[in-house]
C-alpha cells in the first residue's frame, strides 16, 4: 500500500444466485436478497462460461422492449448479433463491448451470430443494468458495439495486471464510451501474484464483480460469482491475485432517486412505468423487429 492512501474494505460480498436461461448457464449477484441495487448498478447477469455444440440455437434474446435506463454487456468468449428498433445492427465477438442507452425506448434482441450457431464454441457474457437520472430517462435511444481491438487496454505491476478501459477516465486513459451520465467501467485480469490500487473516488458507488479467480481485497479474501459491497472509507481498492482472475469494475455517482422497476422497465413512478407499457403497445418505440429478420 502506498503511503498516504486508504483502501476501502468489504462491506459485505453478495453471491450470485443460480438461475438458468433454458440450457444457458446463468448466475445472477444483483438484485438479490441481499442486495436490491448499488446504486446506479440495477442488475447483472453473468451468463456461462459453458461451451455450445455445433448447431445449437444460441442466445435465447430476442425481440424485448427497455426503456429509462443503459444496457452494457461485456462479451468474454463467443459473441452477439445485435439489433435494435433504432436502426443499429452488429456483431460484436470476444473481447468487445456493447453500450446501449434505452432512455425513452427502443426494441432490440440479443442473439448469436449464424456462425456461432453453426459451429459453436466457448460462451461467457457479462450483461449490467445501469440506472439513469429522471433527467435523462427520456433521451434518444443510442447504441455502442466496439470490438476488443477498438478498447484501449494498459498494464499495471510490470505488466501482470491488464486494464481494458471501455468508459471514463483512469489516470491519463480515457475510455472510448463517453457516458451520459459519467460512468467508470472497466474490466481487469490479474495474473497469479499480482497486485494493483484501482482508484476509488470518495463518494461514488463501486461496482466491482469477481467474475473468475481467487483475490485478496484489502486482505480480506473475495471470492468468485461474488459481487463485492465496498465501504466508502479509501481512496483505492488495494486488490492481490493468487490466481488468474478477472473482475468487472467500475464506479459511478449514486443517484439517489426512486427506483420503480417493472420487468424492462426502469422509471422513477408507476404513473411513468404504466405510460412506458401503453407506449410500448401503442408501437411508440420503433419499428417491431421479428424473428425472421433478426439477422
Amino acid at each position: 500500500m502506498d503511503p498516504g492512501v486508504n483502501s476501502r474494505s468489504i462491506k459485505r460480498q453478495h453471491p450470485a444466485a443460480r438461475d438458468d436461461i433454458n440450457d444457458l448457464i446463468t448466475r445472477r449477484p444483483i438484485p438479490s436478497r441481499s442486495l436490491e441495487q448499488l446504486d446506479p448498478f440495477l442488475f447483472l447477469n453473468h451468463h456461462g462460461p459453458q461451451i455450445y455444440p455445433p448447431r445449437n440455437n444460441g442466445l435465447p434474446f430476442g425481440p424485448h422492449p427497455h426503456r429509462g435506463f443503459e444496457t452494457v454487456t461485456f462479451i468474454i468468449e463467443g459473441d452477439i448479433a445485435h439489433r435494435d428498433s433504432g436502426g443499429h445492427e452488429s456483431v460484436i465477438k470476444a473481447g468487445g463491448v456493447q453500450w446501449m442507452t434505452a432512455g425513452r425506448g427502443l426494441v432490440h434482441s440479443e442473439v448469436s451470430s449464424d456462425e456461432f450457431e453453426r459451429e459453436g464454441g466457448p460462451l461467457e457474457i457479462l450483461q449490467l443494468w445501469v440506472n439513469l437520472p429522471a433527467r435523462l430517462k427520456m433521451v434518444q435511444p443510442r447504441y455502442i458495439g466496439l470490438q476488443r481491438d477498438q478498447i484501449p487496454s494498459f498494464m499495471l505491476d510490470d505488466g501482470r495486471v491488464r486494464v481494458n478501459l471501455i468508459s471514463g477516465k483512469w489516470k491519463e486513459h480515457i475510455g472510448p464510451i463517453d457516458t451520459l451520465a459519467d460512468v467508470q467501467m472497466a474490466t481487469v485480469a490479474f495474473s497469479p501474484g499480482s497486485h494493483a490500487q484501482l482508484p476509488a473516488p470518495s463518494g461514488r458507488n463501486i461496482f466491482l464483480y469477481v467474475v473468475r479467480g481467487k483475490l485478496d481485497i484489502s486482505g480480506t479474501p473475495a471470492q468468485e460469482h461474488h459481487l463485492i459491497e465496498l465501504n466508502d472509507d479509501g481512496d483505492v481498492v488495494d486488490i492481490e491475485a493468487a490466481m488468474d482472475s478477472l473482475i468487472l469494475f467500475g464506479h459511478a455517482l449514486p443517484i439517489a432517486e426512486p427506483v420503480v422497476s417493472y420487468g424492462p422497465f426502469v422509471m422513477n413512478t408507476k404513473q411513468e412505468i404504466a405510460e412506458a407499457i401503453s407506449d410500448y403497445q401503442a408501437g411508440k418505440f420503433g419499428s417491431s423487429l421479428d424473428d425472421a429478420g433478426v439477422r
